[in-house]
């Protein structure tokens, strides 16, 4: 190590990272895999004990869940999701070029963005939440929007993925009615629960106030409708220090044995939002382009939220930059860390 990680030297990596462009707040939390280290650090607006929204950070957490299902033997991930789902939701999903393949698509395709499927939250519906008009997006207002879209390719196809929200809310409807329980209760009892975690929530209410606001450049954005309408794909709330808590069970075996994970890790390119690789509900994030075969394991959130595992030098990330832009800033602040060791 060429300079030892205090927490005094945390504070201030952390602090300059909130002095980056559009970056109003920021708080990291840092722990080596052996317990040799452990601390977390806020700056600018928001403290280290805050909470914020997760956001696709909880697919780590929907993986969890699927697979804990399947050690139950309640579901397999080659399992078409027609077996789960009823027709009036599976009709007309994936038409691409005349031929329908809808009954075709497996929960492992949906998990790994392999599905083909068109992506709800994109173009206009970005914009608009940007713009700061809040709307809800249940599952049946998304399955009417992507099935007037057009599908990217065929499930499955050798080579092709897309990331895709829309996958996920169709897996938050199979955990559903496989459970016949609500998302915020599996959640629960799989994961809060079992971890003894205090202060992490799926995002119901409208009228909480508690996470800190998002931002887009320098607008607060304030989106109650719609984080309490997307619980599958990003709807957790959560802090740093819970977030770790989480991360660390996730690839060390509290869940899952480590053959699980490592089957998990079957990637595929893609290069939008970001370039990254995707596997069965995890991402890889390469540091360079000299490095494009290792690098961050874990997940993104579009609000700047992370978490990560750093394997080769087991060193472990949560928290946010709060910021829809924010993501090379918290890279650079991993980056920074990842070279002190």
């Amino acid at each position: 190590m060429s300079q030892p990680l205090t927490q005094s030297l945390l504070d201030e990596l952390t602090s300059k990272a909130a002095t980056k462009k559009n970056i109003h707040g920021a708080v990291l939390c840092v722990e080596k895999g052996d317990g040799t280290l452990s601390l977390v650090s806020g700056a600018g607006n928001i403290k280290a004990d805050d909470l914020y929204f997760l956001a696709s950070v909880t697919k780590l957490y929907m993986t969890t869940v699927m697979l804990s299902l399947r050690a139950e033997n309640r579901l397999q991930l080659e399992d078409k999701i027609s077996q789960y789902l009823p027709d009036e939701v599976i009709s007309g999903l994936h038409v691409f070029k005349g031929n329908d393949y809808s009954h075709e698509i497996t929960i492992k395709q949906l998990m790994s963005n392999t599905s083909g499927l068109p992506d709800y939250f994109s173009g206009r519906v970005i914009t608009e939440l940007l713009s700061g008009k809040d709307q809800a997006w249940p599952l049946n207002r998304t399955l009417t929007a992507v099935k007037q879209m057009k599908p990217k390719f065929i499930p499955g196809q050798k080579g092709k993925a897309q990331y895709c929200d829309t996958n996920y809310q169709l897996l938050g409807a199979i955990i559903e009615a496989i459970t016949g329980q609500s998302l915020k209760a599996v959640f629960k009892r799989y994961i809060f629960d079992k971890l003894q975690l205090e202060k992490t929530y799926v995002f119901k209410e409208v009228s909480d106030t508690r996470p800190v606001p998002i931002y887009y450049k320098s607008k607060a954005l304030h989106l109650p409708l719609y984080m309490a309408s997307i619980a599958p794909e990003g709807g957790m709330v959560s802090t740093a220090k819970e977030a770790m808590i989480f991360l660390k069970a996730f690839f060390n075996g509290h869940f899952f044995s480590r053959r699980e994970l490592s089957e998990l890790q079957i990637w595929n390119l893609l290069f939008g939002p970001g370039t990254f690789y995707y596997g069965i509900g995890i991402s890889r994030q390469p540091l360079s382009l000299f490095g494009m075969n290792k690098g961050l394991l874990g997940h993104w959130g579009h609000t700047g939220a992370f978490a990560f595992h750093y394997p080769e030098k087991d060193l472990y990330f949560t928290g946010t930059v709060n910021q829809f832009t924010g993501h090379y800033t918290a890279v650079q602040l991993m980056r920074k860390i990842i070279n002190l060791f």
